[in-house]
């Protein structure tokens, strides 16, 4: 059963810390359906009545199994999973989800862990956040998803495409203006991470981009971004495009194969 949570509640460890922005709500499609799965119902609450505010419609459950449940059984444009949830797990949860959908998930971890962050990403994550949560941490990394879910753009100056737009690396073809992947003829299912990671790369073969360069262009993150989320991104995507695409720079970063 979904619960529309709307309720405020009162402040306790992992909640939503800092002010929340002082000017009115940004403009948002109004169809943005997140799903947010928080065992914690302080925490649940609070952060579903900070998206409520800004437009979003926020449905709630309190632990994986029924984040899962609600997952299939509805839309969602968003998930927002913490990672230690009763029943199943936040990983547990993202790698199910993965088995289906490529919708933006945007994972809670209480410390910043290494191992969890990671497993998280490993997962199928897209980006994390850490505990207790920052408002206008938190409502940028959604709009930052959103956007890059449904972005549409040219090829990003510097590539040189054929006038349709695809570009053919080995077995590997990539339309720019479609955003379609194929490897071996086949088509291939990229989250929209990966996809603007891929349109990067292919934008600029033979070419090392820093990891930085990265997470300012693809996670719209400034100098002060987690470079792992880069790498695991990175490695997920050579598992499904073929590890010979995409070298890394040792010490710097990575370079598409011409």
């Amino acid at each position: 059963m979904q619960q529309h949570d709307r309720d405020a509640a009162g402040q306790r460890d992992g909640s939503p810390t800092g002010p929340a922005p002082a000017s009115a709500p940004v403009s948002i499609p109004d169809s943005v359906h997140v799903l947010l799965v928080e065992d914690d119902e302080a925490i649940r609450r609070s952060v579903g009545m900070v998206l409520d505010r800004y437009g979003y419609q926020v449905s709630a459950a309190p632990d994986g199994l029924t984040g899962l449940e609600m997952f299939r059984e509805g839309q969602y444009d968003l998930l927002l999973l913490d990672i230690m949830l009763p029943h199943l797990d936040g990983i547990g949860l993202c790698r199910r989800i993965r088995e289906t959908s490529q919708a933006p998930i945007l994972m809670m971890s209480a410390r910043g862990d290494a191992l969890d962050v990671v497993a998280g990403l490993e997962a199928g994550a897209d980006d994390y956040i850490v505990k207790p949560v920052d408002t206008t941490v938190l409502l940028a990394r959604i709009r930052t998803l959103l956007r890059r879910a449904t972005f549409t753009r040219p090829p990003t100056a510097g590539s040189r495409p054929a006038d349709d737009g695809l570009l053919t690396f080995r077995n590997l073809g990539v339309d720019t203006r479609g955003l379609e992947v194929r490897v071996d003829g086949r088509p291939l299912a990229l989250t929209p991470t990966e996809l603007r990671l891929l349109l990067e790369f292919v934008a600029a073969p033979g070419v090392a981009l820093q990891r930085q360069t990265l997470l300012r262009k693809v996670w719209d993150y400034g100098w002060d971004g987690d470079s792992r989320v880069v790498d695991l991104a990175v490695q997920r995507l050579r598992k499904k495009i073929g590890a010979g695409h995409i070298e890394t720079v040792r010490g710097f970063g990575y370079r598409f194969r011409r």
